[in-house]
């Protein structure tokens, strides 16, 4: 087993178990919580020692077996974790930034990039529920350091706050909260505006359009997107691959947000539909400047993350044949690079462009292929759970058994 699995199986436990990682420390015989952060981020060794995951079974009050099985079940964020985050971001202190009354150092911005890091490579591999822990403890210490600190630290401490809050809209969106997401996007923006980078600015401005998008507000989605790259394009382009990435993304979710639009123009579907094609196009011109794909500032961005907005674009606009022959088209080897959250999402859109197209059957398979992925995005998200109900009422032919099997993974009444 590698040590970056287990250490997010060890992660993902000890949040379950609410043990915080300083208990865990004393629990594992006096180790650090520097030594925990290391073990849970994959840092510690290549390959765990025997000894080591055996002690933490045992601390967890699990098995061995079940501490380092390849798939998690998918345990989904509760109202209370939600809740947690939303308290986060309602907390006077956090809105005002004013953190006068502690006089703790603030967390020092090497160390909160790597939680950050630690959290969004969490996110990434497709575990969303453990987020409603990470997210509030980030938002205190990204928020204090970015008041504490002075000169580049506190630009960086922006930065980061900005990235965190990100994450936080990024999370609701999975978590099916869209009013939570427009608000910790709307945030982002504003601390990516005080960082003084270009990047972060675009980087946040994505996040924005994403959130206002699934809050049915995807006509200004578009609009603030796109007057977003025209405004921080020429600065993009300077900055090299990240600004590439950054300024490829927001072509991809003003083509998402104009292809959301029109669906739901009932007057003109088609003013906003014919745009979609060049804002991928432009978002392409992006990918082949950067020339390969890539996860700069979390983005996975490149040709096969364009090719995957294609497919959702496609499916947006009710297109399922062209969704599904675009999917089609991604090399394996381009898809298996990908981070897991990216696969799912690709195989999820695609299961429903396959029901679109009449292929029930087949977006079933593609389903519980998602589902070996990432069991969060399958069994936890709205719109796939959705999915699975469509699929039951219209039925899948050969392939109810295995539906079956869906419907009793995702919890859904039979």
């Amino acid at each position: 087993m590698d040590s970056l699995h287990f250490g997010r199986r060890v992660n993902y436990w000890r949040t379950r178990r609410r043990i915080s990682r300083a208990d865990f420390a004393r629990l594992m015989g006096g180790k650090s919580v520097r030594w925990v952060e290391e073990l849970e981020g994959g840092r510690r060794q290549a390959d765990p020692n025997f000894s080591v995951m055996t002690q933490a079974a045992q601390v967890l009050g699990i098995t061995l077996e079940r501490l380092i099985a390849e798939a998690i079940d998918a345990d989904c964020a509760q109202d209370s974790e939600v809740e947690a985050v939303r308290r986060a971001l309602q907390r006077h202190d956090i809105i005002t930034g004013s953190f006068d009354d502690s006089s703790a150092d603030p967390v020092p911005v090497a160390a909160l990039h790597r939680a950050l890091t630690y959290a969004r490579t969490g996110f990434q591999a497709g575990h969303f529920a453990q987020l409603g822990a990470e997210i509030p403890r980030l938002l205190v210490d990204a928020t204090r350091a970015a008041r504490h600190h002075h000169g580049d630290d506190q630009l960086t401490a922006y930065g980061l706050l900005s990235l965190t809050l990100e994450l936080a809209e990024a999370a609701a969106i999975k978590w099916g909260c869209t009013d939570l997401a427009v608000l910790a996007g709307q945030r982002a923006v504003i601390a990516a505006e005080r960082s003084g980078s270009p990047v972060i600015m675009a980087s946040a401005a994505r996040h924005l359009g994403d959130a206002m998008t699934n809050h049915g507000e995807a006509a200004a989605a578009a609009e603030f997107v796109l007057a977003a790259a025209r405004r921080l394009e020429a600065e993009l382009l300077r900055a090299g691959p990240e600004g590439y990435s950054v300024l490829g993304m927001l072509y991809l979710k003003a083509a998402m947000a104009a292809a959301a639009a029109s669906e739901a123009d009932d007057r003109d579907p088609g003013r906003q539909a014919r745009r979609v094609p060049d804002y991928l196009d432009e978002a392409g011109d992006q990918a082949v400047r950067l020339g390969r794909d890539d996860n700069l500032l979390w983005t996975s961005f490149g040709p096969t993350n364009v090719q995957l907005y294609r497919v959702a674009a496609h499916v947006q606009l009710s297109e399922g044949a062209d969704a599904v022959a675009v999917a089609s088209g991604i090399p394996g080897t381009a898809f298996d690079a990908l981070p897991r959250e990216r696969r799912a999402h690709l195989l999820t859109d695609r299961a429903i462009a396959e029901k679109q197209a009449g292929l029930r059957e087949e977006a079933v398979s593609t389903l519980l292929e998602a589902d070996e992925l990432a069991p969060e995005e399958v069994r936890c998200r709205p719109r796939t759970r959705a999915l699975v109900e469509d699929l039951r009422l219209l039925g899948v032919g050969s392939a109810e058994g295995r539906l079956r099997m869906l419907v009793e993974r995702c919890g859904l009444p039979r």
